[in-house]
């Protein structure tokens, strides 16, 4: 509970006398409850407050102007590969060079649909909705262990109905990211107990990660423990707990491997150990990935010039597309393409620090995670660091599931830049009384930059 006004008096009366002020005047009562209330908002919900989220965006203020663009960049260069990637592939099979390319488009018009959906929702409703989201999400991966579930290449990560293919794994990323935030945004302490906070956060976590590697899929599964121990790190997460949860599941999941040396993972660990010892086995993918690098040197051979994409390298548009990038624009291409995502996770960094309440602060967060940690995760398999297991290149690899799902989460991003305020962070005086201190500087003995009314001790 709030303290009583009087403590208020007592802290400041030593500036405000100062100022000439006394308790008769009315600047004082004003500056007093000021001050009150930025405190009330400190300690009940932390230097955010959530519970007064604005349902819109500032009046007039449009969306993040570089995120946007480069979001526009990523997707337009990503059309543009895929069909590169995929033409030989679709003529083959499709008879129709054009058949990737077109129905990327369409995820594209659908993923641009949500994202200016989800960049003009009330991030109100975004909260309110975050529960059935949930749910809902746990219920699509159960449904995988059903006769809904679709298998492709060894793994049930589909569900098809009615022509419509759904990667519950995918919408699981989502789904935590805002059921972690929205769990850490009500009560922001919870993340500093174990038994009320970390504890139960870990358990959603390990069921998520369990229904995932089931399917099997691995990278999906550490991707999203990297993005629910990411967003409990950066809301205050005791590095010891960080420590712990990360050196018990990765001896899990190094159990669960070696432990069944027939499995899909076991084998695909040790096709990429080395893989031109399988190159006609596990190994046929990460070699002829490898190769694409190798083909295509500094510069590349040229847009629409790739061997590998000619049957040679399966999922060339999908998940190794950035081998096909690395044949056909080189490596300076790969370089500037791994610029630009760069900058993307720069710009959600800052729009997660200037978030005007802690929910949207983690969901800009866990998003920004997520990006980063696909990004890092596509680079480490396309180059054998890391087993084939299925991790897409944020708006650039073919799939309409991801695609849609990422514009979506860009579209939130824009959301909360949208109601980003040019406003002191909590702990600094508010603009009106800075505006009052400005009007009557003769009464003031103090400068204003150096009055700080909330957070911190004098």
């Amino acid at each position: 509970m709030p303290r009583p006004p009087a403590k208020w008096y007592n802290i400041l009366r030593p500036r405000l006398r100062a100022a000439g002020l006394t308790k008769n005047d009315r600047d004082w009562h004003e500056f007093i409850n000021i001050y009150r209330d930025r405190q009330r908002q400190t300690e009940l919900h932390g230097d955010r407050k959530e519970v007064d989220m604005p349902e819109n965006g500032v009046k007039g203020k449009p969306c993040d102007f570089l995120y946007a663009a480069l979001v526009a960049a990523l997707l337009i260069f990503g059309i543009v590969m895929v069909f590169s990637a995929s033409s030989y592939s679709a003529l083959r099979y499709y008879d129709d060079s054009y058949y990737f390319f077109k129905r990327e488009m369409a995820f594209a018009a659908v993923g641009l649909f949500f994202l200016v959906a989800a960049a003009f929702a009330p991030m109100k409703l975004i909260y309110r909705m975050t529960p059935p989201i949930a749910l809902a999400s746990l219920g699509l991966l159960l449904a995988l262990y059903t006769p809904l579930a679709s298998a492709r290449h060894g793994a049930a990560r589909w569900i098809e109905v009615g022509g419509f293919t759904v990667m519950p794994g995918e919408i699981a990323k989502f789904a935590a990211i805002l059921f972690v935030a929205r769990f850490l945004s009500r009560e922001p302490d919870r993340i500093r107990s174990l038994f009320k906070g970390v504890i139960p956060l870990l358990a959603y976590c390990g069921l998520n990660f369990l229904l995932i590697y089931k399917q099997p899929s691995l990278s999906t599964a550490i991707t999203l423990a990297g993005i629910v121990l990411g967003v409990m790190f950066i809301a205050g997460m005791n590095l010891m707990y960080v420590g712990a949860a990360l050196g018990a599941a990765a001896m899990g999941v190094f159990y669960m491997i070696m432990s069944d040396k027939d499995g899909y993972h076991f084998q695909r660990i040790t096709g990429f150990l080395d893989p031109f010892a399988q190159s006609s086995d596990e190994g046929w993918q990460v070699a002829h990935s490898l190769l694409g690098f190798g083909a295509g040197g500094v510069l590349g051979v040229g847009l629409g010039n790739s061997i590998q994409k000619a049957l040679y390298l399966p999922e060339g548009h999908n998940d190794f597309i950035l081998s096909i990038i690395g044949e056909e624009l080189g490596f300076l291409g790969c370089l500037l393409l791994l610029a630009v995502y760069l900058a993307l996770i720069f710009r959600g960094a800052w729009i997660a620090i200037k978030a005007p309440d802690r929910f949207s602060m983690l969901v800009a967060a866990g998003i920004t995670v997520m990006f980063a940690l696909q990004v890092i995760m596509n680079v480490l398999v396309v180059t054998a660091w890391m087993p084939p297991t299925g991790v897409v290149l944020p708006f650039i690899s073919y799939g309409g599931n991801s695609l849609i799902l990422y514009m979506a989460m860009a579209g939130v991003m824009l959301n909360i830049s949208r109601r980003i305020k040019d406003e002191p962070a909590a702990g600094e005086i508010p603009e009106e009384g800075m505006e009052r201190a400005r009007k009557a500087p003769e009464r003031l003995t103090v400068p204003p930059r150096k009055l700080r009314v909330v957070g911190g001790k004098r």
